[in-house]
């Protein structure tokens, strides 16, 4: 067909190059060509954007089913971070009582004592991404801190002690968390590794007497639980806002 109205476009052209008598009939023979090359065109065009009007269909799509994905993702992350911390929460209530016990008949007044080479409790950051890595930071702070006060209260108590079965099993699942935490914050930053304390390693006190080490060992429990009930806190609000905003934000983006 195209060859067809080539030909004929062909002959048209010719005719009225040398004969201007049939001006009008060309000019006729030349709406019609028109016309029909425009119904050419227009046929052409029409399956083009249907497909192209398909093919952004299924982009969209697309779209919608990874950003579902991902913050659901978002959401069980969190949710197994949340339900860990719960449960470290009640351990650690339960470990300080062992403590106080084991610890004679002044434990509650070594419990008030207040020392300063604990880990600060305080969550920081003004970003959802700072705020979690603070969590990760502070959760790992703690590590040598339990590995300490496990050593310490090995010297004080015997092998048998439930208090040494509680630290071992509250400082696994500290560990734990912080590694729950890590994955969270590469579900929210993929390939982006969770960046290391800036200071390095937290320093321990140096050699304590038995007084000290057990004023130490309360003030690390104590300080360990505050940090649990601020990392529960800060998780609820991370459930609340960070999984939600990141689906809100992926669906904005397919329309502006």
């Amino acid at each position: 067909m195209t060859n067809v109205w080539f030909l004929s476009f062909t002959k048209v052209l010719k005719e009225c190059d040398h004969d201007q008598s049939s001006q009008f009939p060309c000019d006729t023979e030349w709406r019609m060509n028109g016309h029909v090359k425009s119904m050419h065109f227009r046929q052409f065009m029409e399956p083009a954007t249907t497909l192209l009007s398909l093919l952004l269909i299924m982009a969209v799509d697309s779209t919608r089913t990874v950003a579902a994905s991902r913050n659901q993702e978002c959401g069980n992350s969190l949710q197994q971070t949340l339900k860990l911390t719960r449960l470290i929460q009640k351990e650690s209530v339960d470990l300080i009582k062992t403590y106080k016990a084991s610890q004679g008949e002044i434990s509650e007044l070594l419990c008030k004592v207040s020392v300063f080479s604990v880990p600060d409790p305080n969550i920081s950051g003004l970003e959802p991404s700072e705020r979690i890595v603070s969590i990760y930071t502070h959760l790992q702070a703690f590590v040598p801190h339990f590995k300490r006060v496990y050593e310490q209260q090995t010297d004080l108590q015997l092998p048998t002690s439930p208090l040494l079965a509680r630290l071992t099993r509250v400082s696994t699942h500290s560990r734990n968390l912080a590694t729950l935490v890590n994955l969270f914050y590469q579900t929210l930053f993929p390939n982006v590794p969770i960046p290391e304390p800036a200071g390095g390693p937290t320093e321990l006190p140096p050699p304590q007497n038995v007084f000290q080490q057990k004023v130490y060992g309360c003030a690390v429990l104590k300080t360990y639980k505050e940090l649990l009930a601020n990392v529960s806190k800060e998780l609820r609000t991370l459930k609340s806002k960070v999984c939600r905003n990141r689906k809100r934000i992926q669906i904005n983006t397919l329309y502006f």
